[in-house]
């Protein structure tokens, strides 16, 4: 497992926000016309291999989420999802195959080929 940050300001750069997942947030954010939506990820075993991308647009903030904030656009990841994202990018990227956020992720050791599930 990665290791865990451990001040606030490693946290805090725990995870960066590309621009891509910026315009795609705030698209999601008015198609649902409430402000308070936040993208939350989550990790999660299983995929093909091993652990799993959850991406979902949340209202709250849980006492164990982490927020991250870009341009009026907030992203929370649980405490215990936070070492299998530190140092990774979140984007989003429209191709042939659709379109979907993507996890540059530096403690994947491997992804799929799709690029939701990764393992460390």
């Amino acid at each position: 497992m990665p290791d865990t940050p451990t001040n606030t300001e490693e946290i805090q750069d725990a995870l960066k926000i590309g621009d891509g997942a910026v315009t795609r947030i705030k698209a999601l954010i008015e198609s649902e016309n409430n402000a308070n939506l936040k993208l939350r990820i989550g990790i999660t075993g299983g995929g093909c291999s091993g652990f799993q991308y959850n991406f979902s647009l949340d209202d709250t903030v849980n006492d164990d989420d982490v927020l991250f904030e870009r341009e009026g656009i907030n992203v929370v990841v649980d405490e215990t999802s936070i070492p299998f994202v530190s140092g990774a990018i979140l984007d989003f990227n429209t191709d042939l195959m659709g379109a979907y956020f993507t996890m540059q992720n530096p403690n994947a050791s491997s992804t799929c080929g799709c690029g939701t599930s990764f393992s460390v």
